[in-house]
C-alpha cells in the first residue's frame, strides 16, 4: 500500500509517505519510505501542512499517487488530536483516499519494541502516556509483537498496574514511571523505560495495510477538554 501517514497527538509533529516499486520477475516489489520528526509541545496544527509538502516533495509523489491516508486517532491533548484527524479529513475529501487510523499508543508500541531491539516473549508491554490529573492513558500489547490485548482508556496507574496481574510488566511513554511504582507497591515484576516515548509516522505508515478503513473518522479523545465555557458569564460589551 503507497500511503500517507502523519501523527500529531502529544508531543511530537511527524509526517511519512510510503511507497513500492515492482520489482523485476524476480524480485520482490522495492519499498522506499520518506519521513519528518519533530518534537514540539504546541504549534503542530501550523507545521503539520508545510510538513506533508516537504515529505512530498522529498519522496517525488502527489497524494493522487497514493493508496490511503494513515493517521492516530487519539488520544492525545485535544488540540492534537483535532489537528491530525481535521487534516486526514480534509485531504480525504480534496483527493478521495481513504483513511486508516489507530490509536497513537498502538503505533508508540512499535517503536518502543523496535527500539527495545529484544521482545519479551512472555512479558506485556503498558503504553502509559500521562493523562494529568492522576490519570494516565493506557494500552496493553503483546511485549513479543505489539499485538493488542485491551482498548485504550483512561484509568489511575493503581488500576492500570493491577492489569493482567501474572504477567511480567513492561512500562514506557511518560506514564509508564508512574504505573510502574504502583506495580512495585503491590509486588509486581515491573520495568520501565522510554519516558520520552512519542508516536511516530514512519511506523504508523509501515502498519497502514492491517489498519481498518475509518469511515466517519471520529476522534478518540477519552475525556473532555481540559477548557470549558464559562456557562453564565459573558463577554463586556464596548
Amino acid at each position: 500500500m503507497n500511503v500517507i501517514a502523519f501523527d500529531t497527538c502529544f508531543g511530537a509533529c511527524s509526517v511519512a509517505v510510503l511507497w513500492r516499486e515492482p520489482g523485476s520477475s524476480a524480485d520482490a516489489p522495492r519499498e522506499h519510505l520518506v519521513g519528518r520528526y519533530e518534537e514540539m509541545t504546541t504549534g503542530q496544527a501550523e507545521r503539520l501542512m508545510p510538513m506533508i509538502d516537504e515529505v512530498l516533495r522529498e519522496s517525488g509523489r502527489n497524494l493522487q499517487d497514493l493508496d490511503a491516508i494513515a493517521v492516530t486517532e487519539g488520544p492525545g491533548t485535544f488540540t492534537g488530536v483535532r489537528v491530525g484527524v481535521a487534516a486526514a479529513r480534509g485531504l480525504a475529501l480534496a483527493t478521495g483516499l481513504q483513511i486508516r487510523a489507530t490509536t497513537s499508543l498502538y503505533v508508540m508500541a512499535h517503536r518502543a519494541l523496535a527500539e527495545r531491539g529484544k521482545a519479551i516473549p512472555e512479558g506485556v508491554l503498558a503504553v502509559c502516556v500521562d493523562a494529568r490529573g492522576g490519570q494516565v492513558f493506557v494500552q496493553f500489547f503483546e511485549a513479543s509483537d505489539a499485538k493488542p490485548i485491551t482498548q485504550v482508556a483512561i484509568m489511575h496507574p493503581e488500576d492500570a498496574a493491577a492489569m493482567l496481574p501474572d504477567r511480567l510488566l513492561l512500562c514506557v511513554g511518560s506514564g509508564g514511571q508512574m504505573v510502574a511504582e504502583a506495580a512495585i507497591e503491590s509486588g509486581r515484576v515491573v520495568e520501565a523505560n522510554f519516558a520520552s516515548l512519542q508516536p511516530d509516522a514512519r511506523y504508523l505508515a509501515r502498519l497502514a495495510s492491517q489498519l481498518p478503513e475509518r469511515k466517519p473518522l471520529v476522534p478518540l479523545y477519552l475525556r473532555p477538554p481540559d477548557a470549558k465555557p464559562q456557562i453564565g458569564k459573558s463577554l463586556p460589551r464596548a
